[in-house]
This record gives C-alpha cells, sequence and structure tokens, in this order.
C-alpha cells in the first residue's frame, strides 16, 4: 500500500488522469445505456434513419436508405423530419455520442420514436451490415 501512495506522489499527473477517464467511461456508461440506444442489429428492422456525420464522411458510406443531417446546424434542418414524427427514426454517427445530441434534440421537437444507434457506423461495419454510397 506505501508503494501506491508513493506512486500516486510521484505521478500525479497520471493518477489524475487515470480518474478523468474512469468518470468519463463511467458517464458514458450510465448516459449511453438507456432504453433509447439499440445495437446495429435491432436498427435493421426500422426505418428512417438519419446519419449526422459530415457530408465528406456520409459519402465515403453510409447505411443504406439513411439521409444526411450534419450535426452542425442540425437544430435547423430538424424540419426535413417532420413526416416521421410519429415513426421510428433512427440517428447515428460515426461512434454513437454525437447522434445522442441529435436524438435529444429530436426529442425536444416532439419526435416520439427517437433511438441512438450504439455504436454508431463503427459498430454497424463492425458487426458486418451494408454500407452504401449511393445516395
Amino acid at each position: 500500500m506505501e508503494q501506491l501512495i508513493e506512486f500516486a506522489g510521484n505521478h500525479l499527473l497520471l493518477v489524475i488522469a487515470l480518474f478523468v477517464i474512469s468518470g468519463a467511461l463511467a458517464w458514458n456508461l450510465i448516459a449511453g445505456g438507456g432504453k433509447n440506444n439499440i445495437p446495429p442489429s435491432e436498427a435493421t428492422v426500422l426505418i428512417n434513419r438519419v446519419d449526422v456525420r459530415p457530408i465528406a464522411d456520409f459519402n465515403k458510406g453510409h447505411i443504406v436508405h439513411s439521409i444526411n443531417l450534419p450535426i452542425n446546424g442540425f437544430k435547423n434542418q430538424i424540419k426535413q423530419l417532420e413526416k416521421h414524427k410519429s415513426t421510428p427514426v433512427i440517428v447515428s454517427c460515426r461512434s454513437g455520442n454525437q447522434s445522442q445530441m441529435a436524438c435529444r434534440e429530436l426529442r425536444k421537437a416532439g419526435f416520439e420514436r427517437v433511438y441512438n444507434l450504439r455504436g454508431g457506423v463503427m459498430a454497424w461495419q463492425g458487426a458486418n451490415l451494408p454500407l452504401t454510397r449511393k445516395k
């Protein structure tokens, strides 16, 4: 135990970084584990996919039938989704973090069934599900 205390005293920045990263991981697990996060396997049966990545990333490959509404300026583009207000809407980004913010905005705008693609497009690819470059 004395060695641990000595190590912590000698490497204070490293110990602080450990606590910050651990806290961020815990927050991600707590905040990201809600009922409105779905894995890629479940997303295939729902419709109305929204991709909030930048257009350059979207053009490199996106989930079939998804539309691109980049996260910067997302609030101003929500009106494009009005016809889907009462149907399931799956929001994706690269890793699932920015799409969580977009999901919050959609819920504030009155969308009833909004889901975040857990793990984003990276998880989609990791599940060996297809991407397309067609618009």
